[in-house]
């Protein structure tokens, strides 16, 4: 997430009321997750294990909750919560907006788009041209849509992120900043829902086919000419390549990367990253063809038991 326009180290450090190392006037142009950050980029670190990556990232400036050794051209906010002072920046840029009808006035809506009754779209909506959107869809705040693309009803774009911290007191909610971008030629089934980036975005690239009742996790991305079928569950910080293919009740887990033209087979578990121009099934999934030798193996186990205690 970039800001409107630079901050100063100083200014942000009023914001959270923090201590800072580093020169005053020290330039700050955004806020992201670790994952997506740049040049300019405020990151939070609140775990040790986790400095040194926080540090040699390309975040410039390092939220974090201990005074350490500044690393060369960056900056430091001390923080005794980073968790906490982040969502004070993610709320400070980003407040909450309220909405006053179902079509905001600060949506921009393409030629030849229909919305049909009953949809919500929030501030700030870009649609393009000649999008059909079906009765009852969601469209949260800042959510970006290109032209041609379908979508069915009860669909939600733009739910926050699945993410906590686990307090003494409860769960702590990293509040999302980001948004939903649905490149064109995109069709989108009845029920889905994609959650927005926490700072950065989720995006579903030009030409890619949802099935009904898919769920999509903050900040994922997936490539161009995907086909993805009903029932599938994918976590956030995963990076679908092109033209992959994923059957039915496939679940994925977070921060990993499937490679391009892969085709994973229906109620697959995917629990590492994938290669490229494969088949996958089972759980974990695994190459299909070696997966099938293995099931093939285990039937004959029975067999075997047999054939063992005849020779005793």
């Amino acid at each position: 997430m970039k800001f409107p326009q630079a901050h100063t180290l100083q200014q942000i450090a009023t914001i959270i009321s923090s201590e800072y190392i580093g020169e005053s006037d020290f330039p700050v142009l955004g806020m992201n997750e670790i994952h997506v950050v740049s040049a300019g980029d405020i990151v939070f670190v609140d775990h040790p294990k986790y400095y040194d990556k926080a540090l040699e990232s390309a975040a410039t400036v390092i939220l974090i909750n201990k005074k350490v050794d500044c690393p060369k051209g960056k900056a430091l906010l001390i923080s005794e919560d980073p968790f906490r002072d982040f969502n004070i920046l993610t709320q400070y840029f980003k407040p909450f907006e309220k909405a006053n009808s179902l079509l905001s006035e600060t949506a921009q809506i393409g030629n030849n788009t229909i919305i049909q009754p009953g949809t919500f779209i929030g501030n700030h909506v870009v649609i393009g041209d000649n999008c059909l959107i079906h009765a009852n869809v969601t469209i949260y705040d800042h959510t970006v849509i290109g032209n041609n693309v379908t979508i069915h009803s009860g669909t939600v774009l733009g739910s926050d992120a699945f993410y906590y911290k686990k307090r003494p007191e409860g769960f702590d909610k990293l509040i999302s900043g980001g948004r939903v971008v649905i490149e064109d030629n995109v069709d989108l089934g009845a029920l889905c829902t994609i959650d927005k980036g926490v700072t950065g975005d989720t995006i579903i690239k030009e030409g890619t086919k949802i099935d009904n009742q898919v769920h999509v996790g903050h900040d994922t991305v997936i490539g161009k000419k995907c086909l993805i079928a009903s029932q599938v569950g994918i976590a956030g910080c995963v990076i679908i390549e092109d033209e992959v293919t994923i059957w039915g009740q496939v679940g994925i887990t977070s921060a990993i990367k499937i490679g391009t033209k892969s085709v994973i087979s229906a109620q697959s578990g995917v629990s590492k990253s994938l290669e490229a121009n494969k088949s996958y099934f089972g759980t974990p999934a695994d190459d299909f063809r070696k997966k099938y030798k293995e099931i093939a193996s285990i039937r004959q186990i029975p067999d075997l038991i047999e054939k063992l205690k005849k020779n005793e």
